[in-house]
């Protein structure tokens, strides 16, 4: 009886090890806001086909587009969307409209479209006009909509804030919410724990550091901190605002007996640009707080409030709206131009260096050094015969790009096939025409290196080598990528039944 129950805790053990390399348990979920208060952006089509670049699985969008709802079929991507504020007065009212616009706008969609979550109006407390009372019978008769469907245990209603929602946020756990808004907060808040939805907050360090700078530091904003604010009501540590803002929440929350009530972070991000006054809004500033923030949620450090716990967050934004009134920031929030050329370099995989530059700068460095990557905006196909081609005809060494070599994470196309863009690029004189791979290459200055995987540069064709720890070996089969996944599923399945 022990050996048995011995052996099935080890098959129990082997298994969960095994999801868990397999990526089944990656921490806080990371998503993209997808906004279109633009004239100039790619078709939704499009876009969909850069987020799946990107490997980004989960987008909130802000309307029930048919088109976009369109784009996203079969894409496995989870959808959140909205119901604008201009909404509400129709779906509080009757529940014949909420009902309506299901049968319409969702249903005909779903399951093909991942719907996961509906948005009921967002940050009402910053609206014009005081809408703040029609947001609860609205998610009410949105929620006996999906009832009726047989949708409501599937897809979870709620409604987002901005942090103003607070009257106070610091220290943390001084936390409250402003009592002018309790007529509607408490109902939500019984609502949200009843069904279990999250309350959805949006985030944003940069204002407080942009509207305080005295006060907040930019590295405590951009989690790079080496230094701590104390909480002096609990002794708490904080290295971040973001940790310090989602905790005055999590006080907040408390502080009513709602403390089962998860936060949903919806929107948070940083500005590549600005008006003068607005000196911290800068792609290398944005670059570096969206890459410690993923880095910070898919690693459940949780807060000093709640350490470990999961935390979902969407960055804001995919593209730069050039529509948005306000100050320039407003228009610059995004990680593509409309162009679908990236901003900054940026990895939701949450690497903390070596993201690919999908921007196609064709300016030389300081020294003139260029080097050749993938671009993010041609389908995987064309990705996947790059690679075959560099590393079959092309004579290329691709063995870091294999398991457990220096350049396989991070395991995707893009960054495969830079590495062995560039290795033909710089092997063949570092020429316009060595980069074309049929459009899929594009030239950048900014080195790709990251870690101990080493881009080669023109002359120095032994870097390549120096990236092995095994005896080079080439891949020139048409089924590369498949091959590469299959030895790494192969090699833990053997590993975790070793002990059965």
């Amino acid at each position: 009886m022990q050996m048995q129950m011995a052996s099935g805790f080890v098959l129990v053990f082997a298994t969960v090890v095994l999801l868990m390399h397999l990526g089944v348990c990656r921490g806080g979920k990371v998503g993209v806001c997808y906004g279109r208060n633009a004239d100039d952006l790619p078709t939704p089509d499009k876009a969909v086909q850069l987020i799946q670049q990107q490997n980004i699985k989960y987008v909130r969008i802000y309307d029930s587009n048919i088109q976009v709802l369109k784009a996203f079929a079969n894409t496995g991507i989870e959808l959140m969307v909205g119901i604008p504020n201009s909404d509400l007065l129709a779906f509080s009212q009757f529940q014949s409209n909420a009902d309506t616009w299901l049968k319409n706008s969702i249903l005909p969609y779903y399951p093909v479209t991942k719907i996961t979550c509906i948005t009921v109006g967002a940050e009402v407390t910053e609206a014009p006009n005081n809408i703040s009372a029609l947001v609860v019978p609205a998610m009410q008769n949105v929620l006996t909509s999906l009832k009726k469907a047989g949708l409501h245990k599937k897809i979870k209603v709620s409604s987002t804030h901005s942090l103003g929602v607070l009257s106070r946020s610091f220290p943390p756990s001084a936390g409250a919410f402003n009592s002018k808004f309790a007529f509607f907060l408490r109902p939500m808040l019984e609502f949200l724990a009843e069904n279990q939805s999250p309350f959805m907050v949006n985030i944003y360090p940069y204002y407080a550091y942009r509207d305080s700078s005295s006060n907040v530091s930019l590295d405590y904003a951009l989690f790079e901190s080496s230094s701590e604010v104390i909480d002096p009501n609990t002794g708490l540590l904080y290295t971040n605002m973001f940790d310090a803002q989602i905790d005055a929440i999590n006080f907040a929350l408390t502080a009513l007996n709602f403390r089962t009530i998860h936060i949903m972070v919806t929107e948070t991000g940083w500005p590549s640009k600005g008006s003068p006054k607005e000196s911290a809004a800068t792609p290398d500033n944005a670059q570096t707080y969206n890459t410690n923030l993923i880095h910070h949620l898919i690693n459940d450090t949780g807060t000093p409030a709640k350490p470990g716990e999961e935390i979902d967050a969407y960055v804001f934004s995919l593209f730069n709206e050039n529509r948005k009134p306000g100050l320039e920031s407003e228009r610059n929030w995004g990680l593509f131009f409309p162009d679908q050329t990236s901003v900054y370099n940026l990895d939701f995989s949450g690497r903390r260096q070596g993201t690919v530059d999908m921007n196609p700068n064709t300016t030389s460095s300081s020294n003139g050094t260029t080097w050749c990557i993938a671009s993010s905006t041609v389908s995987e196909a064309e990705l996947k015969n790059g690679i075959d081609w560099a590393c079959g005809s092309g004579n290329v060494d691709c063995s870091a790009i294999q398991p457990s070599q220096p350049c396989f994470e991070p395991d995707n196309l893009v960054s495969h096939a830079s590495y062995a863009f560039n290795n033909y690029y710089q092997q063949n004189g570092a020429t316009d025409i060595a980069c074309t791979f049929g459009g899929a290459g594009v030239r950048t200055d900014r080195n790709p290196s990251y870690d101990n995987c080493l881009y080669m540069t023109f002359g120095a064709n032994k870097t390549a080598a120096a990236n092995s720890t095994v005896s080079p070996s080439k891949s020139s089969s048409s089924s590369y990528v498949q091959a590469v996944s299959t030895s790494v599923f192969v090699g833990l399945l053997i590993a975790s039944f070793t002990f059965l």
